[in-house]
């Protein structure tokens, strides 16, 4: 027999299995079903048959269509589905009738058990038969002897049967009909059908399964395997092909024993990766006809858990400055210009020198903005604003139970939240030694281990560090450690202070005054734009040029701000300019003895009572001069009010 063609392939394949009478019978009727299926008449039983499937390999039948003993030795030996051919009752009618021509004494000799129903029909219209049965070859082969010795003239039977008979010199009629085999052939292209629809569903299903990059195993009731993914059985070491049928107890006793009872989500090891396992019922099938179980590697969950975070946390820590902001024309701020678009390119850590208000978080801002990094996270910290111990647990995060009061199932740090984005450490001299140590590890091997826990979490982060302090002086004092001071200093920044900028006073004052005026409805339509707003500050540039500016940007900032709540209560037009009598009111402290003014940086102690100068100033603009209601709100005498002014002045 030729090899079906590939056309061929895409009909079902019917075996057609059966020797003497019935093979014949086969060959009359398989030209009917040569437009529906690939129909092979095998002339081989038992041993020989199997042997004939086997051989076939790929080109295996969808199924087998078998008569008597052939038929029930296959159906328990091979895993093809076969269809055994079933007399009608019009056939044993028939066949009897024509047995009863050759004699007498007739015997329907049939495999397995005579059925009832034929026993019923041969009662009901009168017929003498003889009932016999046989299970194997050689039971046949005995019950046909038995059958001759008892005086029967004739056997109706299956082919072997018949022709046992006829050489035992008995009458022999074929108990099969055009009728009955052709039933089977039709119960099996239906049977072929179902199968190949199955097996292409399971086929797409399997596919499915091959393609997840988690692992996937589907278990029957009974805890064998239906089906596994290739990605789970190497995890599991094993071979997915054989694995089918075979519980899972047997191919991973450990793994098996560590898996939950109940639908859910739990931990597991395997081969030594930790593995998340959800256990569920199979879809449609309910609770008790099977279970999937999916294996998704842990660090592939945090990761994952990573990426998500830091694009959720990307518009809550986002950089708002860009190079643009960066008011000035001076030399030194055109080398800062150069230099931000220069490291913006790289990677490496920078670290920012500028005194306090110089705008050292605008240029890290910037610089995130100019990067490859400028769509995630910009996380900024200042390292002296938070005690220690909270410092760490903001830094590098904690796990559930880590101390008392930590959040339900940990939170993760702000190094963790600038995953693949920036991290901006301001006032870094300020950072206590023990987590100076902490800090270094992050920057050496990018992981972050967080309070509470062992197991390290890999980060993707560029560090900018900044400082208004000599860091030199805290490594000769003790208070900074050398190595993090290296690991930092790779690429370097140095923000000039504002009395070192005094061409860049004045528009840098046009510039905040319009953000105030956007603040400030009432001044919309006095200020309208830069030139109106340098008209408006012109009479006061002289002061304005000369302080010193020991609070640098941000001290000017206040000032304009100041400016800009006083031009509001003010009568006057549009584009009406703020005096310098006006500036003496709301900013004495421009105005005091020039040998008087600090030419270095102010010390704690004097920047401290500034801050609480321009505290107290911004109350009594607030209360419209009004001094008592100033104290009131403050919650201090006038005597302290007058003092606290005059001290900075």
């Amino acid at each position: 027999m030729s090899t079906p063609s590939v056309a061929s392939h895409s009909r079902p394949r019917i075996w057609a299995m059966g020797i003497s009478r019935l093979r014949d019978l086969f060959v009359d009727i398989a030209s009917e079903y040569a437009g529906r299926a690939d129909v092979r008449i095998v002339a081989r039983g038992f041993d020989d048959a199997m042997q004939e499937i086997d051989a076939a390999g790929a080109e295996r039948p969808d199924v087998i269509v078998a008569g008597g003993s052939n038929g029930a030795y296959l159906k328990a030996r091979v895993d093809v589905p076969v269809v055994v051919i079933t007399p009608t009752g019009f056939d044993v009618m028939q066949a009897l009738a024509r047995a009863r021509r050759d004699g007498d004494s007739v015997a329907l000799v049939t495999h397995g058990e005579t059925p009832d129903e034929v026993k019923r029909f041969t009662a009901a219209y009168g017929v003498d038969v003889i009932f016999a049965s046989y299970r194997s070859t050689e039971d046949a082969e005995q019950c046909v002897r038995e059958l001759r010795e008892r005086g029967v003239d004739a056997v109706v039977g299956p082919g072997h049967v018949t022709d046992l008979a006829e050489r035992a010199g008995m009458g022999a009629v074929f108990l099969y009909s055009r009728t009955s085999v052709r039933a089977a052939f039709d119960t099996a292209l239906e049977v072929a059908q179902a199968t190949r629809a199955e097996g292409v569903r399971r086929q797409r299903l399997d596919n499915l399964l091959q393609h997840l990059r988690d692992g996937v195993v589907a278990l029957d009731a009974q805890g064998r395997v239906e089906a596994i993914n290739q990605r789970l059985a190497g995890v599991l070491g094993i071979d997915a092909a054989g694995a089918a049928g075979v519980p899972l107890q047997q191919l991973a006793p450990d793994l098996a024993s560590a898996l939950p009872d109940t639908d859910g989500d739990t931990l597991v090891t395997v081969r030594g990766a930790s593995y998340v396992v959800h256990r569920g019922p199979l879809a449609g099938a309910g609770p008790a006809a099977g279970t999937v179980l999916t294996f998704q590697e842990s660090r592939a969950v945090e990761r994952l858990d990573r990426t998500l975070r830091s694009r959720q946390r990307a518009q809550q820590f986002t950089a708002r400055y860009r190079l643009d902001d960066l008011v000035g024309e001076c030399a030194s701020i055109e080398r800062v210009r150069t230099l931000v678009q220069r490291y913006a390119k790289s990677d490496a850590t920078v670290l920012i020198l500028g005194e306090s208000g110089t705008g050292k978080e605008m240029v890290a801002q910037s610089m995130h903005h100019l990067s490859a990094r400028r769509d995630f996270a910009f996380v900024a910290i200042n390292c002296g604003a938070f005690p220690e111990a909270l410092l760490e647990s903001e830094l590098f995060g904690y796990d559930e139970g880590a101390f008392t009061g930590a959040r339900k199932g940990g939170k993760a740090g702000l190094i963790e939240a600038a995953h693949r984005g920036t991290l901006f450490l301001d006032e870094i001299g300020e950072m206590p030694l023990p987590l100076q140590s902490r800090l270094l590890r992050v920057l050496q091997e990018r992981e972050v281990v967080r309070l509470g826990s062992t197991e390290p979490t890999r980060v993707d982060i560029r560090v900018v560090a900044a400082t208004h302090r000599a860091l030199t002086e805290g490594i000769e004092a003790g208070t900074f450690r050398a190595d993090l001071y290296y690991r930092l200093n790779i690429l370097s920044i140095a923000l000039p202070p504002l009395r070192e900028r005094t061409a860049d006073v004045m528009p840098l004052a046009a510039e905040l005054l319009l953000q105030a005026v956007a603040r400030e409805p009432r001044l919309a339509t006095r200020v309208s734009g830069l030139h109106a707003a340098a008209h408006v500050l012109a009479p006061v540039s002289e002061p304005l040029c000369r302080y010193a500016w020991p609070g640098n940007v941000r001290e000017l900032q206040n000032v304009i701000e100041r400016i800009a709540v006083e031009l509001a209560d003010a009568d006057g037009g549009a584009g009406a300019a703020f005096t310098r009598e006006m500036l003496e009111v709301v900013a004495p402290e421009l105005f005091v003895q020039p040998g008087r003014q600090k030419k270095g940086a102010l010390t704690l102690r004097e920047r401290s009572r500034h801050v609480e100068a321009d505290e107290i100033r911004a109350m009594l603009a607030a209360c419209g001069g009004d001094r008592d209601a100033a104290c009131k709100a403050l919650g201090i005498s006038k005597t302290t009010l007058w003092r606290k002014l005059s001290t900075t002045q």
